[in-house]
C-alpha cells in the first residue's frame, strides 16, 4: 500500500526532471552547417530551465548559410543587463571553438540550478553564441589537420577573404572588400550595446589582447606592444582566462607540449605580430566592446577524440571570464525634468583616451579594475561633468558593479544657475538597477517603469525632447536597433 503511496511522487520527480534537464545531451563531434543547425534548434526547444533566443544574423559569402546565434538569459528583466558574446569558427580550419561554444551552451543550461556562478552569470547577463562566423571554409576544411591553411577563408573552397583582416581599422584605410558574414558582425554590433566579447581561434595556446594594428608599420622584425588606453583591463581579462585553463597558464599546448614562451599565457596582439582589419581592435574603438582573441588549442583542427578533454579545458575559463562584464561601472543617463532616458551620450573615464556611448535606454557599462575613478559625461545640449566614482573590489561569488545614476539638465533653460552648484556628490547605490517588469518563459512583456536612483550627477537638459524608450519582445529571433519581438519563431535576418 505504501509503494502506491509514494508512486505518485516518484513519477512527479521523474517528469520535472525530464523537463528541466533534457537528457539528450550533445555528442563530442564536429556539427557540419545542417547539424549545427538541428542541434541549436533542439536546445532551444528543449530548454525550459531559462530563457533562449536562436536568431540569424546573416549568411555566408559562397554557400548562403546561416550565422546562427543562440542568445541565453535568466535575467528577469531587461534594462541594464550587459549583453555578452563568444564568436567562433572565424577562420574555417579552426574548428574547436565551434563545438566548445555548442557545449558551453549545453553547460550553463544544465548548470543553471546547479551552481552558483552559473546561476549569477545567467540572472544578470545575456549571453550570444556564434558557433560559427565562417561555415563556408568551414565545410572545406580538412579534418584533424593541424597546420594546412585550406579553409581558413572564407568563400568558395575558403580561399576568398581572412574575415579577421576584413573589419575596419583604428589607424588606416582597409581596402579589403567587406565580406558579408563581415558585415553582419558589424551590424549584429551596432543593433546590441556588447559589454564583453571574445573570439576562439586555433593554432597556438594564448590569450591575445588589442591592439593587434599599430600607427606606424615597422620594416623590422621586432615586435612592439600597441596598447590601449584601458590596457590594465585588457591584461586582466586576458590573464582571467589564461589562469583558469590549465594548459594556457602553463605556456603548453593541450597535449602538454610547449608552446610559445608567452608571459602568464597572454600576449598583446602586436607584440606577438601586428595585422590591420582584426575584429577585436574594432569591437572596442568603433562598439566600445573589450574583446580578447582566444587561441585554444595548438593544433588548429583536433581530432574528434580530443574533443571532449579540449572542452573541460576551456569549461571553468569560459565561465569565469564571462562573469567580468558584472565588475567596473554601470548605470542610466536619464533627463532631469522628463526623467527619461538619454541616449547616445558620451562617456569618457578620465585618463583613458576613449569614448562610449549610452544605449537608446540610457544604459552604460564599462569594465574597469577596482580603484578610483573620474567620468566625464557630454551629450548635445547638455552641460558636461566630471564626477568621482570608485570600483569597489569584489569578494563575491557573483561580482556587482557601481552603480550610477545620471541626470542632464537643459543648458538653455537653467541659466540662472551656476552649472558647479548643482552637481550632487557621486553616491554609487548597492542595490539593483530598476528594471523593466518581467516575462515568462514563452511571451516576454515587458512593462515601462522607471525608479529614481539617488542622484549621483547632474549636467543641465537642453530642450530637445528625448521620448521613454519602452520594450516589448517574444521569445523570437530577431535583431532590429533593439531586441524586440517577431511573430515567428525563428526569423531570419538577412
Amino acid at each position: 500500500m505504501h509503494v502506491f503511496n509514494i508512486l505518485p511522487v516518484f513519477l512527479l520527480f521523474f517528469l520535472l526532471l525530464v523537463y528541466f534537464y533534457p537528457s539528450d545531451a550533445l555528442e563530442y563531434k564536429y556539427h557540419n552547417a545542417t547539424e549545427l543547425e538541428e542541434a541549436m534548434k533542439n536546445f532551444t526547444s528543449k530548454t525550459k530551465n531559462i530563457h533562449t533566443l536562436l536568431y540569424k544574423i546573416g549568411r555566408s559569402q559562397f554557400r548562403n548559410l546561416p550565422l546562427w546565434v543562440m542568445k541565453l538569459t535568466a535575467a528577469k528583466d531587461d534594462l541594464g543587463v550587459p549583453n555578452i558574446k563568444f564568436v567562433a569558427n572565424i577562420h574555417g580550419n579552426e574548428a574547436l571553438g565551434r563545438e566548445v561554444l555548442l557545449h558551453y551552451m549545453e553547460y550553463l543550461r544544465d548548470n543553471y540550478n546547479k551552481d552558483e556562478k552559473v546561476r549569477c552569470l545567467l540572472d544578470n547577463t545575456k549571453i550570444h553564441l556564434l558557433p560559427s562566423m565562417n561555415p563556408d571554409g568551414f565545410e572545406v576544411a580538412p579534418r584533424g589537420v593541424c597546420s594546412r591553411e585550406l579553409g581558413r577563408n572564407n568563400g568558395k573552397n575558403g580561399r576568398r577573404e581572412d574575415l579577421n583582416r576584413n573589419f575596419p581599422d583604428l589607424y588606416r584605410d582597409n581596402n579589403i572588400p567587406r565580406q558579408p558574414e563581415t558585415e553582419a558582425v558589424i551590424q549584429w554590433m551596432k543593433d546590441i550595446p556588447f559589454v564583453l566579447s571574445a573570439g576562439l581561434h586555433g593554432g597556438a595556446m594564448v590569450a591575445n589582447y588589442p591592439y593587434d594594428t599599430v600607427r606606424v608599420e615597422k620594416s623590422s622584425s621586432s615586435n612592439t606592444p600597441s596598447l590601449t588606453p584601458d590596457d590594465d583591463v585588457f591584461k586582466h581579462l586576458a590573464t582571467t582566462y589564461s589562469r583558469n585553463h590549465p594548459k594556457m597558464k602553463e605556456n603548453r599546448c593541450e597535449d602538454g607540449s610547449i608552446a610559445n614562451s608567452f608571459k602568464n599565457g597572454i600576449t598583446n596582439g602586436a607584440a606577438w605580430y601586428s595585422f590591420t582589419g582584426g575584429m577585436q581592435d574594432y569591437n572596442y574603438f568603433a562598439a566600445g566592446c573589450m574583446e580578447i582573441t582566444l587561441e585554444i588549442s595548438c593544433c588548429k583542427y583536433p581530432e574528434e577524440d580530443k574533443l571532449q578533454e579540449l572542452w573541460e579545458q576551456n569549461k571553468r575559463a569560459l565561465l569565469m571570464y564571462s562573469l567580468e562584464a558584472l565588475k567596473g561601472v554601470a548605470g542610466l543617463v536619464l533627463d532631469s525634468s522628463s526623467q527619461k532616458p538619454v541616449r547616445d551620450a558620451q562617456l569618457q573615464i578620465i585618463g583613458r583616451n576613449m569614448t562610449f556611448k549610452t544605449t537608446e535606454k540610457g544604459e552604460f557599462w564599462r569594465i574597469l579594475l577596482p580603484g578610483k575613478y573620474q567620468i566625464k559625461v557630454q551629450a548635445p545640449g547638455y552641460y558636461s561633468t566630471t564626477e568621482d566614482f570608485t570600483v569597489r573590489k569584489s569578494g563575491k561569488s557573483c561580482p556587482i558593479p557601481t552603480k550610477l545614476r545620471i541626470f542632464l539638465t537643459n543648458s538653455s533653460t537653467a541659466t540662472s544657475l551656476n552649472p558647479t552648484n548643482i552637481i550632487a556628490p557621486n553616491k554609487p547605490t548597492p542595490e539593483s538597477i530598476p528594471i523593466l517588469e518581467s516575462r515568462n518563459s514563452k511571451d516576454l512583456e515587458i512593462q515601462s517603469r522607471i525608479e529614481i536612483y539617488p542622484i549621483t550627477m547632474c549636467l543641465r537638459r537642453s530642450s530637445v525632447a528625448i521620448p521613454l524608450m519602452t520594450h516589448s519582445a517574444n521569445a523570437v529571433a530577431t535583431l532590429a536597433g533593439s531586441e524586440q519581438g517577431a511573430p515567428s519563431k525563428f526569423r531570419e535576418i538577412d
